[in-house]
């Protein structure tokens, strides 16, 4: 499922992009492309090995502003290189408090849960 995603950079919410990605609820992170973190001049805060489809790579992770259905929320990211698909990972729909509606294609309100346990 592809989503367009405005993205800023997280204290300065005038620079802003737009950028198309897919929803896929099998990453933890969202992955945000090289020419996108730099552009909006953002660095990681730190490099972490992550598993990819052709196995482990080093990457670096950080911390970017998105706005999604009309709300506004800093998420982690994977700071991608330039052949890596821009995500957007299952901790950025949490954040949201959204899932994927598989039939319709869309997202959609998730039901809050606090599953608590009584002693």
């Amino acid at each position: 499922m592809c989503r367009e995603v405005p993205l800023s950079f997280p204290h300065v919410s005038h620079r802003r992009i737009e950028l198309e990605g897919i929803v896929n609820t099998a990453a933890i992170y969202s992955v945000v492309p090289r020419r996108i973190h730099e552009e909006l001049g953002i660095r990681p805060v730190k490099r972490s090995k992550v598993q990819g489809i052709r196995g482990y790579v080093e990457r670096g992770l950080g911390e970017v502003g998105i706005e999604l259905m009309g709300r506004r929320r800093t998420i982690t990211v994977i700071f991608g290189e330039t052949d890596d698909t821009t995500l957007l990972g299952v901790t950025a729909l949490e954040s949201f408090n959204l899932e994927v509606d598989p039939v319709r294609r869309t997202l959609k309100e998730a039901e809050l849960l606090m599953l608590t346990y009584q002693l």
